[in-house]
């Protein structure tokens, strides 16, 4: 990836913005605080609070509207996530209600699924079309049938109408696919998630351990700022990664790790950490459970035993070990995200976690905190209907330790229509065929679906299979579910419009809302309009709606957040305490301390498929926005220099990547780079678009999601890890 300078990302042209034409022109309403720039209203310079959706992270912006006109958005000085800064992304948020390419009108399917053939048509038709489908479902095969694939905020309403409707088979991928083995693995050793935003207190960390985590790459505002505050006052910096990301180029001590490893040299550093007696014993013996039993099982992992299998050498895993253990409880082994990588990623973050637990750092300064949040009651709906059969997703409890919906498994029951058949899916704000392995798996269960609809802003893989599209307003457009976020500090934040859709765009609470009565469920929605159920929703939390829709956000009193603030140590375990040792898992069969096996190796001369995220880029809804692709176009393949001079490539040639599988990426280009070991090679997600109405992304870049075809199911949550599948490069002619 090449980097990206500031003066270049804000270079942006007229020309990009002008592509779009006059879209976005403003109504006579007015909003938020207005700063004078010659007048007030169409003339002048408008200001209008609210908060970002370009990411999940939901930082507090501030946009600017000139000569009624979407100008500019920048970050709310007053917001405690992005304390007055946005991201790449966040800045180039405008792009979205700019973008060429996005939804315009409701879209009904006219040829076979797959063919992206459609005739535009009204809201009521769209919406009649789908409750009819919906009513037929129910009645052949019950409410249970119908499933909601949804992420993010915006789901919200979607979640109500399902809900109401009486399915509870409703899915997140961001669990089975990304953070679900991490809140698993320290549910099972603190009995609390990690949660998100996450509640580690990089700012105070005088020590940092990013294993796998590409702060800087992967950009979480608050995260990434708090990194900067960390490097910039001379905390001590790990990195372990097989490539030399930009977190790695800020550390004290890279370690360039052989990928599948990471829970050996955990394990070495627990068995140094407790052999020279080198944990938190006053913090241990307050609050652990089962150590003797969890350090007996360390014995064997020495560092000289972690060293062929890690490839770091045992004075640097001794060292490394000593060096968190220096400034322990303020040593921070952050606990990632999009951990669903080998299949043993539950004890892998089990791990994790219990290294933070030797070195003190749960509950501490430093270490994660105890978070916030305010206390807003929620609108009182009428009873949802309970539903006759139990979830599709996870039948017998095959994965005990699932604590949400898994995506895939409602994928295999759409498949197999085993315990019970699925034949709707309802998909919003996500791209099912880039974010779920094996694209093909997908494809075959919404073949045999009665019923495919996606709501989305842009022409999305997974909307050209779709039966009906609905076109969604995108963030600057719309108000949305508020946020009442759990933080360092507590807040209540605001989503409200800045411009008017350009199209016939709806937000998702009026589409959810309009579903709801073309199925019969007006009673689900008593609220006429959104402002009525926001204001109800703040009023009754004691609060000012008029002062949060001129401000964005209310912040609450401070209340402690760490054990020495005044903070209660509860752990809600099955013993009450931090478990070292897991009764709950070995009464499930599974081992109760972490045990490492060696990852499964590749077919000889192919090379580990890793992947992950660019600093302007959003997963694959970005590649569309004018702003964003204009900073970064296409993706590119690391390779190791070495590897490429051998195999005759250079940077800048294109090749296509073939997988174990035989499947063939579109042409890539080749970043020969000494930043990567020379068993893997590496690419952004997110790119290699196959929708036709994409027309600017169409075919820029490789597909990582394309060469996921192998993956394997953590037997103790259900996440599919991904990073099992290997690719040869072969020369593009």
């Amino acid at each position: 990836m090449n980097t990206l300078s500031r003066r270049r990302f804000l270079r942006i042209s007229a020309a990009t913005i002008a592509a779009a034409g006059a879209a976005g022109t403003l109504g006579t309403r007015g909003f938020g605080r207005i700063s004078s720039s010659g007048g007030s209203g169409a003339s002048g310079v408008e200001t209008v609070p609210t908060f970002c959706d370009i990411c999940f992270w939901k930082c507090g912006t501030i946009a600017y509207r000139r000569d009624g006109k979407l100008w500019k958005v920048e970050g709310n000085p007053d917001d405690p996530l992005s304390r007055g800064r946005l991201c790449p992304r966040g800045t180039g948020g405008v792009g979205a209600h700019f973008d060429p390419d996005r939804l315009r009108a409701p879209l009904i399917r006219t040829h076979e699924r797959g063919e992206e053939k459609w005739k535009e048509v009204t809201w009521g038709e769209a919406l009649g079309f789908i409750a009819r489908r919906m009513n037929e479902i129910k009645a052949g095969f019950g409410p249970e049938a119908m499933a909601l694939f949804s992420h993010g905020i915006g789901g919200t309403f979607f979640k109500h109408t399902l809900k109401a409707y009486g399915t509870q088979n409703i899915a997140a991928p961001s669990f089975a696919q990304c953070r679900g083995p991490r809140e698993v693995g320290f549910r099972l050793t603190f009995g609390d998630d990690v949660g998100s935003p996450e509640r580690t207190d990089i700012a105070n960390a005088r020590c940092l351990v990013l294993i796998g985590s590409h702060l800087g790459e992967n950009m979480h505002n608050t995260q990434v700022q708090e990194f900067a505050e960390a490097v910039g006052k001379g905390s001590s910096i790990i990195v372990v990664d097989p490539r030399f990301s930009v977190a790695a180029s800020k550390a004290k001590v890279y370690l360039p790790i052989k990928p599948g490893t990471d829970l050996a040299l955990l394990l070495a550093w627990m068995h140094v950490i407790v052999e020279e007696e080198l944990y938190d014993r006053e913090y241990v013996e307050k609050f652990g459970f089962g150590f003797e039993a969890f350090s007996a099982s360390l014995r064997q992992y020495t560092p000289e035993w972690a060293y062929p299998e890690t490839g770091i050498d045992p004075d640097t895993i001794r060292e490394t070990a000593r060096e968190m253990a220096r400034y322990r409880p303020a040593t921070l082994v952050h606990p990632g995200r999009h951990v669903n990588w080998y299949g043993d990623d539950a004890q892998r973050s089990r791990a994790i976690a219990l290294l933070n637990a030797l070195l003190g750092s749960w509950g501490r300064k430093g270490g994660f905190y105890q978070p916030a949040s305010m206390d807003v009651p929620t609108y009182p709906y009428p009873e949802y209907p309970e539903p006759e059969r139990p979830k599709v997703d996870n039948p017998d409890h095959r994965y005990p330790f699932a604590h949400e919906t898994l995506s895939t498994g409602i994928r295999e029951a759409t498949i197999t229509g085993e315990p019970y058949p699925i034949k709707g899916w309802m998909v919003y704000g996500t791209n099912l065929l880039k974010a779920l392995p094996n694209q093909e798996e997908t494809i075959e269960a919404i073949r045999k679906l009665d019923l495919l609809v996606v709501v989305d802003v842009i022409p999305s893989e997974i909307a050209g299979w779709a039966d009906v599209v609905l076109p969604e307003s995108v963030y600057l457009e719309r108000y949305d579910e508020l946020n009442v976020e759990w933080f360092r500090e507590p807040f209540v934040a605001l989503r409200q419009p800045v411009v008017e859709s350009p199209n016939d765009q709806k937000p998702n609470w009026w589409i959810a809302r309009r579903l709801a009565e073309e199925l019969g469920l007006s009673e689900y929605y008593p609220w006429k309009t959104i402002e009525e159920y926001l204001r109800w929703r703040v009023e009754a939390a004691g609060l000012d709606f008029d002062q949060l829709r001129k401000e964005g956000l209310i912040r609450g009193a401070r209340q402690p957040i760490f054990f020495d603030e005044g903070v209660v140590p509860e752990f809600y375990t099955p013993s009450g305490k931090i478990e070292f040792y897991s009764p709950q898992l070995e009464q499930a069969g599974f081992d109760p301390v972490p045990r490492y096996t060696p990852p499964e190796p590749g077919p000889p001369g192919s090379f580990r498929l890793l992947f992950g995220r660019a600093p302007v880029h959003s997963f694959s809804r970005t590649q569309s926005n004018p702003v964003l692709a204009d900073a970064m176009s296409e993706n590119a393949i690391w390779v190791n220099d070495r590897v490429a001079e051998r195999l005759g490539f250079k940077s800048g040639d294109r090749v296509r990547l073939r997988n174990q599988s035989g499947v063939l990426s579109n042409p890539i280009k080749v970043k020969a780079t000494r930043r990567i070991r020379p068993d893997c090679v590496y690419m952004v997600h997110g790119f290699g678009h196959t929708s036709k109405g994409m027309r600017r992304a169409f075919g820029k870049g490789a597909s990582d999601s394309g060469l996921i075809t192998t993956y394997k199911t953590d037997p103790i949550m259900g996440g599919t890890a991904m990073n099992m599948n290997f690719v040869t490069l072969e020369r593009e002619t």
